[in-house]
């Protein structure tokens, strides 16, 4: 990586090769100018990362330099001014015409160490705001995605591959790992980008409504039928078909779901005739569906339908280089959304984020950074502050729990269920998310159990 850019204006020949060799001794590149304009030119010519700007020069002054700076690169690049002892009011208008910061001379090598890195932290924290708004205009290919990490950038690298095909594609994952992500990359990635994107929830729906839902209903087919309804599979024709918590799908689904990949054909509930759909199915998981297979729970004929290409995304837990890029993406997000401005972000906050387990993956991660931006008394992120959900660190004792003895497999189920939704406050989303069940399947086993959550 490359040292970031200092560019000095000032007059003063004594003042500027003291500023050069002080920055450059910080372990920044540096250029030096002695006038406005020689500074201007030089920020036309080859940029800069941060600019220092004296006040006072000789032809033009300080704000006068920040202004066409400012109009050359839309304002992201942070202009400091340096203002003599006393010249506060200079200062508040410099602030006011867009000013990063100012520093008063004699200058304090700590005070300018510190300034120069909060105005490069909020320059990188700009960059991923911009980021952001592109990718957002831009889709959702897998080349924008955060992959330091070696796991990741094999997940992007098949990811990629699969999209230039027609293969069905099953995504495995824990919750929150972002395996709705993948399959929006795969359609926007290969030649169907131009057709529909449809994404539905197994879990969401009751099994009537389920199939409705996929297959579509006829006029009359069931009461409240008072029109005919397209199906995902007719609404997604030409483009992706995305199934998630493929592993919930009741029986009766799974067998029209199987019939569909055979011959990609589907009948409307309460229809006569069968008629041709040209989808790409991607489905998603976070059970083990070769589990349910053995309980008698899936069909295997469906799974091996689903899986003729698997695709395994890591927890964030095993891809930890991912975790600090995620979070400065995160938090430039947080601050478009809600309109705060975070200018540093203290290097131990981050620490704490790359040592935490992340059972909720990179969604728990986004909600703890967005909630840490939103609720910032300042405009710094500060690790005192940081609120991370409770479950030990890499480096905690993993906890053992034995077997209560005389006690059935259902009331196992309903003790393990009651502690975890005692643990996360009557929680169900989150209850769902660690015990690797959907939210539905929650709220009926705690029907089932009368359960006072």
């Amino acid at each position: 990586m490359n040292p970031s850019r200092i560019l000095i204006v000032e007059d003063d020949v004594d003042n500027g090769r003291s500023l050069q060799e002080a920055i450059g001794d910080l372990g920044y590149e540096t250029e030096w100018t002695a006038t406005g304009n020689a500074g201007i030119a030089a920020f036309r010519a080859r940029g800069a990362d941060v600019v220092l700007t004296d006040l006072v020069l000789p032809d033009v002054d300080g704000i006068e330099v920040m202004r066409q700076i400012r109009a050359l690169d839309a304002g992201r690049t942070p202009v400091i001014l340096m203002t003599a002892y006393g010249s506060v009011d200079s200062s508040v208008r410099a602030m006011k015409e867009g000013a990063y910061d100012y520093l008063q001379k004699p200058l304090d090598v700590d005070d300018l160490q510190a300034k120069l890195a909060r105005a490069l932290e909020a320059a990188r924290l700009r960059q991923q705001v911009e980021q952001l708004r592109a990718e957002a205009r831009g889709g959702w290919s897998a080349k924008s995605w955060v992959a330091e990490s070696s796991a990741m950038r094999e997940v992007v690298r098949q990811t990629l591959l699969l999209a230039q095909t027609n293969a069905t594609v099953l995504v495995r994952g824990e919750s929150g790992t972002g395996k709705e992500l993948v399959a929006r990359a795969l359609h926007a990635d290969g030649p169907r980008a131009d057709g529909p994107f449809v994404a539905v929830n197994c879990a969401a729906f009751a099994e009537s409504l389920l199939e409705s839902e996929l297959f579509g209903h006829e006029k009359g087919a069931f009461t409240g039928a008072v029109a005919r309804h397209a199906g995902a599979f007719e609404r997604a024709r030409g483009g992706t078909l995305f199934l998630d918590e493929i592993g919930d799908a009741p029986p009766a689904v799974q067998v029209k779901l199987l019939r569909v990949l055979e011959d990609r054909r589907i009948m409307r509930v309460g229809g006569q005739e069968s008629f041709q759909v040209d989808v790409r199915l991607v489905s998603a998981t976070n059970r083990d569906l070769d589990a349910r297979v053995a309980a008698g729970d899936f069909r295997q004929d469906l799974l091996y339908r689903l899986q003729v290409v698997g695709l395994a995304l890591p927890p964030l837990r095993e891809r930890r280089a991912d975790i600090r890029p995620l979070a400065e993406r995160f938090v430039a997000q947080a601050q478009a959304d809600h309109g705060k401005r975070i200018r540093a972000v203290e290097p131990e906050w981050y620490a704490r984020l790359e040592t935490h387990v992340w059972p909720g993956n990179v969604r728990e991660l986004r909600n703890v950074v967005e909630a840490a931006v939103v609720t910032a008394p300042g405009e710094v992120l500060e690790a005192a502050r940081l609120r991370l959900g409770g479950g030990p660190t890499p480096a905690a004792a993993p906890a053992t729990w034995s077997v209560p003895e005389n006690l059935t497999l259902e009331q196992i189920e309903k003790k393990i269920l009651e502690e975890a939704l005692r643990r996360n406050g009557g929680n169900r989303s989150l209850t769902a998310e660690q015990l690797g069940l959907s939210r539905r399947t929650i709220q009926r086993k705690i029907q089932d159990y009368g359960l006072p959550f």
